[in-house]
């Protein structure tokens, strides 16, 4: 296991970085994960079925009132966020993000890639016109057009465009380090997308308990926060 002043060493030396985000690069700004003890999922009985496609066109309202908990537009971006942003801003950097807050983009981060969309880009289903998100929270349905309303989220169920994939290939391929933070990275196709990475690039997983990656890599067992406080840009 690294300690976690030889990683920022390896982060500092790396020229082009892509780093692959999950829901523990959040937990800091007050976003609850999904499958911990705490998490959204918590004494809730089948919640994949209530983010599936299947869920949003058979029982819209309680896939509404499902989705509704998952926004937190008080949430700000925290050290992680900021640190990669800056990192952004000094060398070539892309992140590609389980997460479907936003706060990448919030943080200004240059290129990121919303792997699994994201909550505050809603649309109509019918027309599809784009609505504030806001509009969203106080009602599924399009007062112009009746049509049902939704985040651009990828449920359970739906496949991923080809645009996505492409951009998050690329960025991958693209990277001499790939850093994966915050995840169990047991999800595909995110945790595929190592296969993409060219064969000289390293890879760095940064989480509080060790991941199973075929590939070699480096284990910093570490909260993601207390890496990042210690980075200085």
């Amino acid at each position: 296991m690294t300690a976690i002043k030889d990683a920022i060493k390896i982060i500092d030396e790396a020229p082009k970085i892509t780093f692959l985000t999950g829901a523990g690069v959040s937990t800091p700004s007050g976003i609850p994960d999904y499958r911990s003890l705490q998490g959204v999922y918590q004494g809730i009985d089948q919640p994949e079925y209530l983010l599936s496609h299947d869920c949003l066109v058979y029982e819209p309202q309680k896939f509404y009132q499902f989705i509704k908990q998952l926004y937190h537009p008080e949430a700000q971006p925290n050290i992680i966020h900021k640190k990669i942003a800056a990192l952004a801003r000094k060398k070539p950097v892309w992140v590609i993000s389980q997460n479907i807050d936003g706060l990448h983009d919030k943080a200004k981060t240059p290129h990121v890639v919303n792997f699994h969309g994201n909550l505050y880009d809603v649309y109509c289903c019918k027309c599809n016109q784009s609505i504030p998100w806001e509009k969203y929270l106080t009602c599924d349905i399009h007062e112009n057009c009746g049509g049902r309303l939704r985040p651009n989220i990828v449920l359970y169920g739906e496949g991923f465009t080809t645009d996505v994939v492409n951009h998050a290939t690329a960025a991958v391929k693209a990277a001499d380090l790939v850093v994966i933070v915050g995840t169990s990275f047991q999800v595909a196709p995110f945790n595929q997308l190592l296969y993409y990475r060219d064969k000289h690039a390293k890879i760095m997983a940064i989480n509080q308990t060790p991941l199973a990656i075929q590939e070699p890599f480096t284990m910093v067992q570490c909260a993601a926060e207390d890496l990042f406080k210690e980075i200085n840009i």
